[in-house]
């Protein structure tokens, strides 16, 4: 090998020692290996500072990175601009394809009549509920569907345009002028959004008895334009209602594999999250956390009715108390009365009432004051120590059964995850 090799491999030649060199190498240097013997090098490099290594079979710039790729950590704020739950959509259909004008004509036959063929019909826009989606940040603001082509002589038609599909999450609301048009709440639902225009008639179409030579031939219909307004309503079986700071995200960590933001000092959690709740006979319980309300949430303070309307979905209630206060009952009567303001009747479906944060001190004392103040079953637990947990999942599984059986009766298929 000549030195200004060795000097490109970043050491020196060693005379006297043998070895081989690699093909590779030879790229590596922009020269060509010898179509003779191999020459004999050595595989013994000497560095700048004298200590010897050894040439290694494999490149650097050949190597493969084989370390696995993580997940980016994404905070809340992030986190929050990924997440959107309504959207205000501009659809139109795709235009038709005008119709064809041509006559037929060959040798010894002139006058062979006309073969304008129709113009295609224009792609259609779709929207798809699909449960990979999780939000509405993915949709754009505006949609066109693809043209239809124009028709050819020879009676040849032209191929209608492609239907254009936008995913959307399951239990996106459809709204057009303040109307509910369409409300996905099963995975692969579609629902149109715009129609594409008719394809033109060519001169063909219009040949009869009277007109044998017709010239006449229409252009394509443009598609449906409309504008339409997303919302998106997040379907859970289960949904945490409580203020900020009771310990919902705590509590949806410690029972299913969601990872909202949770930290040591008080805060609101700014999107709702969805966990999982998975049980030995492989049933499946989603529960969501949704952001605290503060009072006056119905009259849109706060957070406001941007994520009452999650609740919505939800087909039985997990009340979240913090315990560590004096009087929490106090907490129960005011987030019912904001879901009853929102929505009649919301307040009023199957829910159990979770005592939080029963490791400290002071909520060993109100949880019998608690208990004689409200009727409904109270689950005392601990969302950081995981105190009483079996209870709740208990509990759980028996509303969740209840309402399969409720839907069952009904005639109706039960929510599956």
């Amino acid at each position: 090998m000549l030195p200004r090799c060795w000097a490109v491999l970043g050491g020196r030649a060693v005379p006297g020692a043998a070895g081989a060199m690699l093909p590779r190498c030879w790229a590596l240097l922009g020269g060509r290996p010898p179509r003779g013997p191999a020459l004999l090098l050595s595989p013994v490099l000497l560095p700048a500072g004298g200590r010897q290594r050894t040439l290694s079979t494999t490149c650097a710039r050949c190597s493969k990175n084989r370390r696995l790729r993580q997940k980016r950590v994404i905070s809340e704020r992030k986190l929050t601009r990924y997440f959107v739950d309504h959207r205000k959509v501009r659809v139109v259909g795709g235009q038709g394809g005008g119709g064809g004008h041509s006559f037929y004509s060959e040798p010894r036959k002139i006058f062979g009549g006309p073969d304008g063929g129709n113009g295609g019909d224009g792609g259609h826009v779709i929207l798809k509920a699909d449960r990979q989606m999780k939000s509405l940040s993915s949709v754009l603001p505006f949609y066109q569907g693809f043209h239809g082509e124009r028709g050819g002589s020879k009676n040849c038609y032209g191929a209608n345009g492609a239907y254009l599909y936008v995913k959307v999450p399951v239990g996106t609301l459809v709204k057009e002028d303040g109307k509910v048009v369409a409300d996905l709440t099963q995975h692969g639902e579609e629902y149109v959004a715009a129609y594409g225009g008719a394809g033109g008639k060519g001169n063909r179409f219009f040949l009869s008895n009277e007109n044998r030579a017709p010239t006449l031939f229409t252009p394509g219909e443009p598609g449906q334009e409309r504008v339409l307004h997303l919302e998106l309503k997040t379907t859970a079986h289960a949904g945490l209602v409580g203020f900020p700071n009771a310990g919902k995200s705590s509590l949806l960590r410690a029972i299913s594999s969601a990872k909202p933001a949770v930290a040591a000092y008080p805060f609101t959690t700014l999107n709702p999250h969805v966990g999982i709740v998975r049980y030995q006979d492989y049933e499946q319980v989603a529960v969501a956390d949704i952001p605290g309300l503060i009072k006056g949430a119905h009259q849109n303070r706060g957070l406001g009715m941007a994520f009452l309307r999650h609740i919505e979905r939800c087909h039985f209630l997990l009340y979240v108390v913090d315990l560590s206060v004096s009087q929490p009952w106090i907490q129960l009567q005011d987030l019912k009365y904001e879901l009853e303001q929102y929505k009649k009747g919301l307040s009023e479906r199957p829910c159990v009432v979770i005592g939080n944060k029963i490791d400290l001190a002071q909520s060993r004392i109100s949880l019998p004051l608690l208990r004689e103040q409200i009727d409904d079953r109270v689950i005392a637990l601990s969302a950081l120590t995981g105190d009483n947990l079996e209870e709740l999942l208990l509990h759980l599984r028996e509303l969740y059964d209840t309402y399969v059986k409720t839907e069952q009766s009904r005639g109706q298929s039960p929510l599956k995850w």
